[in-house]
């Protein structure tokens, strides 16, 4: 009789782990062939490319003040290269979000720390990183880093919300 709860309990904490599992995307590898922007690149995976929007930040759009920067800061770490990705989740355009891994570090976490980008409070939720995150932003705020060498840079989706 005492069998039964335990094997419910085992089987219930294996399901658990197993939904956990396979639910979370596995990492993969590709070769960034597209940098369109600071904040999403195109990456070959085979015979597959996949468009990617960088989890967690936001760069300035097209026109915008810095934007050319980011873009190339980007553009410097990841085009040509191989790279990691680790999705996150689907954005509405259906690109994928992801954490992105060149050889010159963490992407989206470099943009931030070299004043290219914003953290984006909206949907940056993934802790400790989005903490870690959010003190680059105010140590490159801090030393005027980047588009914070501007007096009073407007984020960029406030801008877009600002557009006709």
């Amino acid at each position: 009789m005492c069998m039964a709860p335990k094997a419910a309990r085992l089987l219930t904490a294996m399901f658990f782990c197993c939904f956990l599992y396979c639910s979370s995307a596995q990492a993969w590898e590709g070769v960034v062939v597209t940098v369109p922007d600071g904040d999403s690149l195109e990456v070959k995976q085979g015979d597959l490319v996949h468009k990617i929007r960088l989890y967690g930040i936001d760069c300035p759009e097209y026109g915008q003040a810095s934007w050319i920067e980011a873009r190339g800061l980007t553009r410097a770490m990841a085009l040509g290269q191989r790279v990691s990705v680790e999705p996150m989740d689907t954005d509405k355009y259906g690109r994928i979000v992801a954490l992105v891994w060149s050889q010159g570090g963490q992407v989206n976490s470099e943009l931030v720390r070299k004043g290219q980008a914003w953290v984006y409070p909206r949907y940056c939720q993934k802790q400790p990183l989005c903490r870690d995150m959010n003190v680059l932003e105010q140590t490159a705020r801090a030393a005027r880093l980047g588009l914070w060498h501007q007096p009073n840079p407007t984020p960029p989706w406030s801008w877009r919300h600002s557009r006709p």
